[in-house]
C-alpha cells in the first residue's frame, strides 16, 4: 500500500503549478509597485513564506496518513466497481469534493480547535498571492481524513487527490486585489477575489462569510454568502492582530490561547466548549463570536 501512496503524493499536482504560482506572485509585486498599492510588506511576506515551507514538512506523515485510509475505503466500498474514471464521474467527484470542502472550511471558522489550525492563513493584514500560500498548518493534520468518505463512495484516492489539487489551484489566483469583479454569472456561481476578500475580512459583517472552494453556491444555499460592499473596504487580518507575527507564533499562537482558556474554566463543559464552540466563545466574559457580533451590530 505505501508504495500506492507515495505514488499518489507524487502526482499531487500542486506541486508542479507552484512554478506558476511563484510567476504570477512576482507579475502581481511588479503591478503592486507600479500602481503603488501597499498590498505587500517585507516582514509579513517572509512569515507567508516561512509558513509555507513550515506546512510542506507539516504536511507529509498526515498525508500519508490520510491516502492511506482513504485505500483502505477504498477497498471497503461497496461501488468501488461501478465507479470509473470517465468524464461523469469525474464531474460528481467535483460537486462531492466541493461540498465536502466548504463543511471542512466552515468547520475551520466554527469550531476552536480547528481554527487553531487554520489561523495561520488568516492572520496577516494584507491580502496577495503570497498569502495564498501561506496555509493553515495545524489543518494538514486532519485535512485529508475529511476526504475519506469520498473513497467509502467509491472514488479511488487519485481521483480524490487529483480533485483536490485543482481546488487548491483554483483558489491561489482569487487572493488578490488586482481584479475587481467578474462577470455577474461568474460572481454568482462561483468563487471570486471579490468573495474571498470578504472572507479574509475582519469586519463584523463580513466574518465567517464565503467558505466555498470553487463554487460559491454553498455558501449561497447554506447562509454564510455575504457580498463585498462598495460602501465598507475590507480590513484583512483577525479582529485581535498577533503582536510580532512570526512563523512560528503566527502558525501556533492559537493553540495556546485555547490552552490558557481551556485551564482558566473550572468545569468540564466550559472547558469542553473552548475546544468545540466557534473562537470568541467565553464562560466569564462577552460572547465575540461572529454571529453574535453580528446580531448585535
Amino acid at each position: 500500500m505505501l508504495e500506492s501512496v507515495m505514488a499518489v503524493m507524487q502526482d499531487d499536482w500542486v506541486m508542479v503549478a507552484l512554478p506558476f504560482f511563484l510567476l504570477a506572485l512576482l507579475i502581481e509585486w511588479l503591478w503592486a509597485r507600479k500602481q503603488l498599492q501597499p498590498i505587500y510588506e517585507k516582514s509579513d511576506f517572509a512569515t507567508s513564506m516561512g509558513i509555507m515551507v513550515l506546512t510542506v514538512f507539516v504536511d507529509i506523515v498526515p498525508k500519508i496518513l490520510g491516502i492511506s485510509l482513504m485505500f483502505i475505503c477504498y477497498e471497503a466500498s461497496p461501488f468501488k466497481d461501478i465507479v470509473t474514471r470517465t468524464l461523469p464521474f469525474w464531474v460528481l467527484l467535483f460537486f462531492l469534493d466541493d461540498f465536502t470542502y466548504y463543511w471542512f472550511h466552515r468547520g475551520n471558522h466554527e469550531v476552536r480547535f480547528m481554527w487553531a489550525g487554520h489561523i495561520s492563513h488568516h492572520n496577516s493584514q494584507y491580502y496577495n498571492l503570497g498569502t495564498a500560500l501561506r496555509q493553515g498548518v495545524g489543518e494538514r493534520v486532519i485535512k485529508y481524513f475529511a476526504w475519506c468518505p469520498l473513497a467509502l463512495l467509491g472514488f479511488d484516492p487519485v481521483m480524490i487527490v487529483t480533485m483536490l489539487s485543482l481546488s487548491l489551484i483554483y483558489q491561489y489566483w482569487i487572493h488578490t486585489t488586482a481584479i475587481d469583479r467578474m462577470p455577474r454569472w461568474y460572481e454568482f456561481l462561483l468563487n471570486t477575489p471579490s468573495h474571498h476578500r470578504v472572507h479574509h475580512a475582519s469586519n463584523i459583517r463580513y466574518l465567517d462569510r464565503n467558505h466555498g472552494a470553487t463554487l460559491i453556491i454553498w455558501d449561497r444555499l447554506f447562509g454564510t454568502f455575504s457580498d463585498e460592499s462598495t460602501t465598507e473596504p475590507v480590513s484583512y487580518g483577525l479582529t485581535a492582530n498577533i503582536d510580532n507575527p512570526t512563523v512560528l507564533r503566527s502558525a501556533f499562537n492559537e493553540y495556546s490561547n485555547m490552552a490558557r482558556d481551556f485551564s482558566r474554566a473550572t468545569q468540564w463543559r466550559d472547558k469542553l466548549r473552548y475546544i468545540f464552540l466557534a473562537p470568541g466563545w467565553s464562560h466569564d466574559g462577552p460572547d465575540k463570536r461572529s454571529n453574535t457580533l453580528r446580531r448585535e451590530a
